[in-house]
C-alpha cells in the first residue's frame, strides 16, 4: 500500500500564480586562515617555480659545458698564481677556449671545481669542452718540460745548463760536489725550481750508485763508491762510445792492478781548468808534466776526486769491465779507439794517429782538428814514430805524446829516452801503408822475420 500523499491539483488560475522561493541555506560560517599557512603556502608556490627555473638553467648549463668549445687547434695556457674561478673564466674567454663564462662558474659550483683550481700551465685539445677544461684545470695535470743532462759534464757546466733554462726557477747558491749528480733527462712543470732539479739529480744518482756497488766483483781494485764515480768519470771522459767504456775501463783497471799510472790526457785538462771543463785548445807539450793533484800522468793511481759526472753507463763499465790484458789504446782517427797489449803493437797505433792528425791538419790550412780540443797535440815535425820513456819504473814520469798510456820499454838506461825501433817502417810489411792492417786485431800485423 502506497503511503504516498496524494497532491491535490491546482485550478489554472491557482497554477498561474507565482509560487514564492524558497527561504535561502543557512549562512556557513567560514574559518580566518592563518598567517603563517598563507606564508608558507607562498614559499612553497615560489620554491616550485624557483626550482622549476633551477632545474631549466642546470639543464642549459650542462647543456653548454658539455658542448664542444670553440678553441680551434691546440693550444697551451698559464693559469696564473692566485687565480679566482671569475679571473679563470674571464680568462678562458678572452683566450678563445670558452663562449660563457657565467655558465663556467656555474658549473664549476655545481661540480665542486671551483676550489680545486690550481694554476700551472696546461695542454687543451681543440674543441675542448668547459666540463673537460674543469676537469683539466682542477687535476693539476700541467704540462711537462724536459731537460738533458749529457754525461761527462762538470757540475759547474750542469749548473750552467741550468741557468740558461728560462723555463726553470730559482738560483743556485752552491755547485754540487763533482760526481755527485747523474746525468739523464729529467721532466719538471714550467716555474719548478733549478735546486729542485740538482736534488733530484742527486738522489738518482745516490740510488744508481747504490744498486751499481753492490753488483761489483770482488777483484776490483776499487775501495769505495766513490773511487768507482772517479775511475767511471775517466772512463766516461775518454770515450763517447757505448761499446768502448768495458774496454776502457778494463784499460785502466789492468793498469791499477799491475801498479801504472792511468796516463789520461782529461785529468790533465781537470787539474788546470777544473769545473770548467775544457781548455778549449789541444793540450800543450809543456802541460803533459805539469803538477796537479788530478794529473795521472804525474800521480800514482786515481785522483783525489771525479773530473766529471758520469752516467750510469760508465759507472756500470767499471763494475762490468773487458777481461782483457790491453795496457794502452789510442785514437783511431774515426771516433773510436784503437786498443794494444804490448808497447810494439801501441806505438804501431800511435804512429798511424800521428800520421791522421797530421794529414787532417795540413787539410785544414795548419788548424788542429775539432776533435783535438783537450788532447795531446801531435809533434810538430815530420818524425811519425813513437818516443817513449826509458825508465822501466811505473812511477817514472812516462809522458806519452797522444795523451794515453804509454808505457817504458825494458832494458833502457834510466833517465834517457829511447826511440821506438819499427823493423818495418819503410817496407811493404810496414802496418802504416797496409790498408787492410786492423788496429783492433793484432793478429793481423805481419810477421817480422829476425
Amino acid at each position: 500500500m502506497n503511503d504516498t500523499p496524494r497532491v491535490a491539483p491546482k485550478s489554472p488560475s491557482e497554477a498561474l500564480k507565482p509560487v514564492a522561493p524558497p527561504a535561502p541555506p543557512p549562512k556557513v560560517r567560514r574559518r580566518r586562515r592563518s598567517p603563517f599557512l598563507s606564508m608558507l603556502s607562498g614559499l612553497f608556490t615560489v620554491a616550485l617555480v624557483g626550482a622549476g627555473v633551477v632545474g631549466a638553467g642546470i639543464a642549459i648549463v650542462s647543456s653548454q659545458s658539455k658542448a664542444p668549445g670553440p678553441l680551434a687547434s691546440d693550444r697551451t695556457l698559464i693559469v696564473p698564481k692566485e687565480s679566482g674561478l671569475t679571473e679563470i673564466a674571464e680568462l678562458l674567454q678572452r683566450e678563445g677556449l670558452i663562449e660563457h663564462p657565467l655558465s663556467f662558474r656555474v658549473a664549476a659550483i655545481i661540480g665542486g671545481d671551483w676550489h680545486k683550481l690550481q694554476a700551472g700551465e696546461y695542454l687543451f685539445k681543440a674543441r675542448v669542452s668547459p666540463q673537460e677544461i674543469l676537469g683539466i684545470i682542477s687535476s693539476g695535470k700541467v704540462v711537462e718540460h724536459s731537460i738533458t743532462i749529457p754525461e761527462g759534464l762538470t757540475s759547474e757546466q750542469v749548473v750552467e745548463r741550468l741557468r740558461n733554462n728560462e723555463l726553470l726557477t730559482g738560483d743556485v747558491a752552491q755547485v754540487p760536489k763533482e760526481g755527485s749528480i747523474l746525468p739523464d733527462t729529467y721532466r719538471f712543470p714550467r716555474g719548478f725550481s733549478r735546486k729542485g732539479i740538482l736534488d733530484q739529480m742527486a738522489r738518482s744518482q745516490s740510488a744508481v750508485l747504490r744498486n751499481i756497488w753492490a753488483r761489483k766483483p770482488g777483484d776490483l781494485p776499487i775501495k769505495s763508491p766513490e773511487e768507482l764515480v772517479v775511475l767511471a768519470s775517466i772512463v766516461e771522459k775518454e770515450t763517447g762510445r757505448a761499446d768502448e767504456r768495458p774496454r776502457v775501463a778494463g784499460v785502466f783497471i789492468n793498469r791499477l792492478n799491475q801498479k801504472m799510472r792511468l796516463q789520461s790526457d782529461p785529468t790533465i785538462v781537470y787539474g788546470l781548468v777544473g769545473g770548467k771543463g775544457t781548455l778549449g785548445r789541444p793540450i800543450q807539450r809543456n802541460e803533459i808534466t805539469q803538477a796537479t793533484p788530478y794529473n795521472t800522468y804525474v800521480i800514482n793511481g786515481l785522483p783525489p776526486g771525479p773530473i766529471a759526472n758520469p752516467g750510469r753507463a760508465a759507472m756500470e763499465a767499471v763494475v762490468n769491465h773487458s777481461r782483457t790484458k790491453e795496457l794502452y789504446f789510442v785514437a783511431d782517427g774515426s771516433g773510436g779507439h784503437a786498443f794494444a797489449e804490448t808497447l810494439e803493437q801501441h806505438n804501431r797505433n800511435v804512429g798511424r794517429w800521428r800520421q791522421i792528425e797530421t794529414t787532417r791538419t795540413q787539410q785544414q790550412g795548419g788548424k788542429p782538428p775539432a776533435d783535438s780540443v783537450d788532447k795531446v797535440e801531435p809533434p810538430a815535425g815530420p818524425d811519425n814514430r813513437t818516443e817513449a820513456p826509458a825508465t822501466t819504473q811505473p812511477a817514472a814520469d812516462n809522458t806519452g805524446s797522444t795523451g794515453v798510456p804509454v808505457a817504458q820499454p825494458t832494458g833502457a838506461v834510466a833517465g834517457t829516452r829511447a826511440r821506438a825501433f819499427d823493423a818495418s817502417e819503410g817496407t811493404t810489411r810496414d802496418p802504416l801503408l797496409n790498408k787492410s792492417f786492423d788496429l783492433n786485431s793484432p793478429k793481423q800485423v805481419p810477421q817480422l822475420k829476425p
